[in-house]
């Protein structure tokens, strides 16, 4: 590759692409008892509540153009605790968890097997291609606002998974079986480049 395209791509990565950093909300009550929350509110529990003011004061000179969270309530106030003193919070429903349907609030054995929901839905649920197709619709309408700008997501498993598969080319078995929750990988921001 030329220097010249070297530059060309570089300014296009900068100016014609969206970065993404990505943060889980903090650890939740039905976390710490094993269960699947799913589409239900979910409260964050002292090490939740601890967790994201920790977050908050890692992250506090990143700059963001701006930050969207789930609307589920473990999102919202994780979101609110990390950046609520510097930033509007743009609550988003597409940046919910996965629904698990009949199995939301139930404990989260059948978590042994999320390959069997990569095309199946849960039942009376959601599948994760479902939240995958959600997060493609919201990428594509923050594309019109924050294309060349940086902005921040409070959220969940399943739409960091859905990420990690629109911009990483990855398939769902691969990010399934990569998934840093089952290595406890954290980091404090996943980053990914829409383009």
């Amino acid at each position: 590759m030329s220097v010249l395209n070297v530059v060309l791509f570089s300014w296009y990565t900068e100016h014609m692409s969206i970065t993404i950093t990505y943060f889980v909300h903090g650890t939740t009550t039905d976390n710490e008892r094993g269960i699947a929350t799913g589409w239900l509110p979910g409260a964050l529990s002292a090490l939740g509540i601890e967790q994201s003011k920790e977050l908050g004061e890692l992250v506090k000179d990143k700059q963001f153009d701006a930050v969207f969270c789930s609307d589920l309530k473990r999102a919202v106030d994780s979101a609110d605790l990390v950046f609520g003193a510097k930033h509007t919070i743009l609550q988003d429903k597409r940046l919910r968890e996965v629904n698990y349907g009949d199995w939301n609030g139930k404990p989260e054995t059948f978590k042994n097997t999320p390959e069997k929901y990569i095309s199946t839905p849960f039942p009376n649920g959601e599948s994760f291609q479902d939240v995958e197709r959600r997060m493609r619709e919201f990428i594509q309408d923050i594309q019109n606002t924050y294309t060349g700008k940086s902005i921040a997501i409070v959220a969940h498993q399943a739409p960091q998974l859905a990420l990690d598969v629109i911009c990483n080319d990855k398939t769902w078995e691969q990010a399934l079986a990569d998934d840093w929750r089952k290595t406890k990988s954290w980091q404090a921001g996943w980053t990914y480049v829409v383009s």
